[in-house]
């Protein structure tokens, strides 16, 4: 048994010599257009509002109150960071995928890979965006209990959308304060109990036969309320071998004790059986027909199944005027199959995994937090402090995806012999303190610091000639101090500052193989570790409406990149130095009338800073030998990305709008070599809801990809065969109808 800890000598990633290389041209000056002329619709706005002058007598509508970033209630406008909230409401959508409610918030990437055997791809400001599937470097909360397990891998399919009130993203230092892989946070909400008790069902459908049906039943009795939700969702893919069916359920009581005392009970549970898995395309494939599943899809029926329960309990008591208490405990089950499409000659090597993944294991943990707030020095003081604990135990089978019977004739896409047996053990014990004090009148400040303690272990129990003990043991640890001051320049206009560090470790799949083909984990990988800094403006209008201005950048050290990839096995490095760099803009204007226009748009420069080595893909590389220069894009992150909407419309009666997302061409690997190109998409959607006795009945109708664009709706950077390309859906339709029922 090996021991690696982050106290230990480092060991020095190869660097080379940094080079100056051509730029492709950067949209700079489109965006100082943008902000330019986003900064003067606000004034004119200001204006027509009255609100241009410092002293006017502004009462503004009550911007929306978020927790993730103070871990108490607090204005968003009065934090110094960027968070972002995103009310789910019932509308002219899906409801299936949490991308189809994100798109209004800058600096966050979340793309349908139309792929549900992968989930959704995630990344903010350029964190997260190596990942092939799930999420990696955010972290995900669904109402305070983790989606991300110890080692920094995510899901978002558990989210669930039917019962869910709200959405919080906070970017920035301030998302350090969540430890392990938290580039990012994203938090989702499910709603209380509402008075009177409603019970609404909704159906939505269309092309490719997209189907949901959903029912909800939430409610409030005295001190009792509950929120209960199920739904179904299954297509047939935009693609071939896409089909996917999904069972949500997710529910949510509470009792209210008196007296500052309050009990939640929370429990969620996904079923995904078979969801089938097209595969990435070529460039050529994908130009010549994006809706084809590759060869190797349809020969090993490559496929996942996933099958999660979860429960969980938040206990919150008043402790006195200015004290009070919250404890957090969950536990969760989760198995996982995955067949891939490894080729039958790759796995007859001793040392491959094979070609299906068989994962299931135990996960839980638990979070207690003492909050104090009272007046000190004439202003709100605000202190958090709190420990953290979290377990994944993971039961990691693999096997081949074949069977040859007695006569030698060879079944592809079945279950196998044994080629892996491992039991895999992540934990973190975190400690956090966090305080906000406005010590002026004009001015607040926040700060906090979390130590954070990873630990990895794997007992290898398959043990055979030419594959050998992999068992081993990596510890991490990393402190991560933040800090933020706003100044209140008027009422509606406040200046903000925040700086602070950050950390991410490997996850077990990155720790799980070594690029010299030796056997067990990785001990040359460490920690990616950044430093962040903000500086940001935020407007509030009159009529409820607001401007945010955000400017960035995160230089990293050690940042986590591909070696190698051959025979299923990918292995990882750490590369000297990367940087990200940008600007947001995030604006919500009321027009009248019934008219809002939104608009996100976020500028991105993520490239690496140091020269590596690396291995081309469809090449048998096993030691990296193709020279990554420094000033390379980091893949998966366009530079340029902006979402527009103009609605029209109220609760009742008619509405109708326009939506266009743009994104400039994505590099799909970390040599530059390909990229996906950019692309410019329109929607267009109506609808009409009218109540009947104690029924309100809301319909609606909706056209995506007007103009029928062919382009990658999402990319699987650095894949090993150069299928990096996820087409989104051709022009398509859907319509739904929702019933909702009050007493």
């Amino acid at each position: 048994m090996q021991s690696v800890t982050n106290d230990a000598p480092r060991p020095q990633p190869l660097v080379l010599e940094e080079e100056r290389r051509p730029r492709p041209v950067r949209s700079e000056s489109a965006a100082a257009a943008l902000l330019a002329g986003a900064a003067l619709l606000t004034c004119l706005h200001a204006r027509a509002a009255g609100t241009d002058a410092p002293d006017a007598d502004v009462r503004p509508t009550l911007p929306d109150v978020v927790v993730t970033a103070t871990r108490s209630e607090r204005s968003a406008f009065d934090v110094p960071g960027s968070i972002d909230v995103v009310k789910v409401e019932p509308g002219n959508t899906l409801g299936v995928n949490p991308s189809e409610y994100l798109q209004s918030v800058p600096g966050l990437l979340a793309r349908d890979r139309q792929n549900y055997a992968q989930d959704e791809q995630i990344s903010i400001r350029g964190f997260g965006a190596r990942s092939t599937f799930g999420v990696r470097g955010v972290r995900l909360y669904a109402d305070g209990i983790p989606a991300t397990m110890p080692d920094g891998q995510g899901q978002v399919s558990a989210f669930s959308l039917g019962s869910a009130s709200r959405i919080e993203v906070l970017r920035g230092p301030f998302s350090a304060l969540y430890g392990n892989s938290s580039g990012g946070v994203i938090q989702i909400f499910t709603a209380d109990g509402s008075e009177p008790p409603q019970v609404e069902v909704d159906a939505a459908g269309g092309s490719y036969g997209n189907l949901r049906l959903g029912v909800n039943a939430r409610g409030k009795s005295d001190a009792f309320g509950y929120n209960v939700d199920l739904s179904r969702f299954s297509t047939d893919g935009y693609r071939g071998h896409g089909n996917a069916e999904r069972t949500n359920a997710n529910a949510k009581f509470t009792y209210d004790f008196g007296e500052g005392r309050k009990l939640t009970v929370l429990a969620n549970a996904i079923a995904l059986p078979n969801a089938d898995d097209p595969l990435g395309l070529t460039r050529a494939q994908f130009e010549t027909d994006p809706r084809q599943a590759v060869a190797s899809a349809l020969q090993f029926d490559t496929r996942k199944s996933v099958h999660q329960q979860q429960g969980g309990a938040i206990y919150e008591q008043t402790l006195s005027d200015t004290q009070s208490l919250r404890v957090l405990g969950y536990f969760g089950h989760r198995d996982v199959e995955q067949f891939q499409s490894i080729p039958v000659a790759t796995q007859k090597s001793p040392a491959s995994p094979g070609g299906v993944i068989d994962l299931a294991g135990d996960y839980g943990g638990a979070d207690a937090r003492w909050n104090w707030h009272d007046i000190v020095a004439g202003g709100p003081f605000d202190l958090s402090a709190g420990l953290s604990y979290d377990r994944q135990n993971q039961h990691r089978r693999g096997y081949n995806n074949y069977l040859i019977d007695s006569l030698g004739n060879t079944t592809l896409g079945v279950t196998g012999a044994l080629r892996r047996d491992e039991q895999d053990l992540v934990s973190n014990f975190d400690q956090y303190l966090q305080t906000t004090w406005s010590f002026a009148e004009r001015w607040l400040a926040s700060a906090g610091v979390r130590h954070s303690s990873v630990k990895f272990s794997a007992d290898d129990r398959y043990i055979v000639p030419g594959n050998p003990d992999d068992s081993g043991r990596a510890d991490y640890t990393a402190t991560t101090p933040v800090a933020g001051l706003m100044y209140r320049a008027t009422e509606t206009w406040h200046l903000y500052a925040s700086y602070g560090k950050g950390f991410e470790t490997p996850t077990f799949n990155e720790l799980g193989y070594r690029p010299d083909g030796s056997a067990g984990i990785n001990f040359q990988l460490v920690p990616a570790r950044s430093r962040n800094a903000e500086i940001g403006s935020k407007w509030r209008f009159g009529d409820g409406g607001g401007l945010n201005l955000a400017a960035f950048a995160a230089n990293t050290r050690n940042e986590i990149a591909v070696a190698t990839s051959s025979g299923g096995r990918t292995t990882y490095q750490n590369i000297d130095r990367a940087r990200r760099r940008g600007a947001e803009l995030r604006l919500d204007l009321p027009l009248g009338a019934g008219w809002r226009a939104q608009l996100a748009y976020t500028y991105l420069d993520a490239t690496f800073r140091s020269a590596f080595l690396t291995c081309p893909a469809a090449s048998t590389c096993t030691t990296p030998n193709t020279r990554v220069p420094a000033g390379a894009r980091i893949p998966g992150v366009p530079r340029s990305d902006l979402y527009a909407a103009l609605r029209w419309g109220e609760t009742l009666g008619w509405n109708a709008s326009i939506e266009t997302g743009l994104a400039s061409a994505t590099p799909v690997n970390d040599l530059n070599t390909q990229y996906a190109p950019g692309y410019a998409t329109f929607n267009l959607g109506a609808g009409y809801a009218f109540e009947m006795r104690d029924a309100k009945i809301s319909t609606f109708i909706r056209l995506d990809n007007l103009l029928d664009k062919n382009y990658a709706g999402s990319v699987i950077v650095n894949e090993s065969n150069g299928r990096y390309y996820e087409p989104a859906p051709g022009r398509s339709i859907l319509g739904g109808v929702r019933v909702e029922w009050k007493h």
